[in-house]
């Protein structure tokens, strides 16, 4: 495991302290998983947002919507 250094503003070293604390975890221990979230949920974001990027490409619809029509043929067999 690499060693990282970073300064943090008082009131969100505090925060964490409380945090660390209340839960009984090491602080280190609590930004790795705050951060593991946080960068999981901006890969979802950005999934959310190319769908919606291909939701405006005309092209991308129409194979999307025969590849739908297709599906659905097999669906009914």
């Amino acid at each position: 495991m690499a060693t990282f250094t970073s300064s943090l503003p008082e009131d969100l070293l505090s925060l964490l302290a409380e945090k660390a604390e209340q839960y009984s975890m090491p602080k280190n221990k609590l930004i790795e998983k705050a951060l593991r979230i946080y960068l999981e949920q901006l890969a979802k974001a950005e999934y959310v947002k190319s769908f919606k990027q291909a939701a405006k490409d005309e092209d991308t619809m129409m194979i999307a919507e025969e590849g739908m029509a297709e599906y659905f043929k097999q669906l009914e067999q």
